[in-house]
């Protein structure tokens, strides 16, 4: 993130309080803590909360969770976009079930495992910049708004109206940042299965190892450090919708165990020999040329067959500049109100700067560029040198056109200009810390 991600720690046990802020200070996050979930409210108004790890239970003798439901609700109430995780010393797999179908990101047990606490809660970070995107692309809660004027846009628009009330699974296919997954939630919000949840997996950040355990599931026992049942995205997702992120970066033996389940439309958890019927509704979504993996050997083709009934092509931006104006306006005033900043006009001789530019990064990269004007600009009106498109922090024209060799630039430039701090060289590449972390292992660096 553009800043280190802030967790509220709410608990009344002031030992956990005093254990999370040691553990999460030393992996550079900022930490707040609330011994009272009723501070909670107050909080929201005052600070800047990424990610929320509130115990469910407070009362004493209470092992029901309903406090914590409670709270995620009032959370989720004040700020759709919130992320939320549920703790707690008594292991339920119905009540894990039911936070995640009501709007929670994970569940974790006390007294946790450090690096696993640690890890879901780098994840829970990416997710609250996901979504705080997705809010700046006009895909606030309920509404739905998309600016989609131009005719490769109310092509996509079509496809989703029409797509969306039936049960077919669907293909997002584009490159970074042209709003892959704001197409997966207005699907969702379209469709027969709107009431219940919409669970997202980024594929590309769930390692190898835990797979199976993170879509699937497992019992207590089922490996080291699986204290108690803890229910998989599928179940989570089920009577909804599930959207699966970055298909393409599967490896084959998983390709293997999600056909297995998409077919026989049943899971079984680890550790468990009993299969668990599912009702889910897939969408998937890569940015990779899936038919020549195929090709290669390096994706399924009847996997392929199974996720693209339907497939919906995104445009990039550079297809799409009648929708710049809007864009624009739309990012500008969401960045006003963000920081609380004066209002800004834009100049017509900046949008025809914009409109010249090639967007790699597509509308991701314009909304931080829009970001950065907002926040440097001295006047009122934004000018074409404010939106720094051909200066250090803009964007760097490459002279060759190969495409491994200016990635790896990209990738070398965006760590030198950041001291090496994956989150901020991640986000200003446009990319997730986990796709970063892929790239810096795929060229040594």
């Amino acid at each position: 993130m553009s800043r280190s991600a802030t967790v509220l720690v709410v608990d009344d046990d002031t030992d956990v309080l005093t254990a999370a802020r040691l553990l999460l200070r030393r992996h550079g996050f900022g930490v707040l803590t609330a011994a009272e979930p009723a501070e909670i409210p107050a909080l929201m108004t005052s600070e800047a909360i990424d990610v929320f790890l509130v115990d469910m239970n407070f009362a004493i003798g209470r092992n029901t969770g309903e406090e914590g439901l409670h709270w995620l609700n009032e959370i989720l109430t004040r700020d759709p976009d919130a992320v939320v995780i549920l703790m707690t010393a008594f292991g339920d797999l119905n009540t894990a079930v039911r936070a995640m179908r009501e709007g929670a990101a994970d569940f974790v047990l006390k007294p946790w495992q450090n690096d696993k606490l640690i890890a879901t809660l780098s994840v829970a970070a990416d997710l609250r910049q996901t979504r705080a995107r997705l809010s700046a692309l006009g895909a606030a809660p309920p509404a739905g708004v998309m600016i989609a004027g131009a005719p490769a846009m109310r092509a996509v628009m079509k496809i989703v109206e029409r797509a969306a009330p039936t049960d077919a699974t669907v293909l997002i296919r584009g490159e970074n940042g042209t709003g892959k997954e704001l197409i997966a939630r207005e699907l969702h919000r379209l469709s027969q299965r709107a009431a219940s949840p919409l669970i997202s997996v980024d594929l590309g950040a769930v390692p190898e190892s835990l797979f199976e355990s993170e879509l699937f599931g497992h019992r207590k026992g089922a490996f080291t450090g699986a204290g108690s049942d803890r229910a998989g995205r599928f179940q989570a997702a089920s009577g909804g919708t599930l959207f699966l992120d970055e298909i393409g970066n599967l490896n084959p033996a998983l390709q293997t165990r999600l056909l297995r389940a998409l077919e026989s439309r049943e899971i079984t958890p680890l550790g468990s020999d009993h299969a668990i019927d599912v009702d889910v509704r897939l969408l998937a979504a890569t940015n990779q040329p899936l038919e020549s993996l195929v090709a290669r050997g390096e994706f399924r083709e009847d996997l392929l067959y199974r996720i693209n009934t339907i497939t919906i092509e995104l445009p990039p931006l550079r297809e799409r500049l009648e929708d710049l104006p809007d864009l624009v306006d739309h990012f500008v005033a969401a960045v006003v109100r963000k920081h609380r900043s004066e209002p800004k006009t834009v100049s017509a001789a900046a949008l025809r700067a914009l409109a010249a530019h090639r967007w790699p990064g597509n509308i991701r990269e314009l909304s931080h560029t829009v970001e950065r004007a907002v926040i440097l600009a001295d006047g009122d009106e934004l000018t074409a040198q404010d939106f720094s498109l051909d200066r250090p922090g803009g964007v760097v024209v490459a002279d060759s056109l190969d495409l491994a060799a200016n990635e790896r630039r990209l990738v070398e430039t965006a760590l030198e200009r950041h001291a090496g701090n994956i989150s901020h060289a991640a986000d200003a590449l446009g990319i997730t810390r986990a796709a970063l972390y892929r790239r810096i292992r795929k060229y040594g660096l």
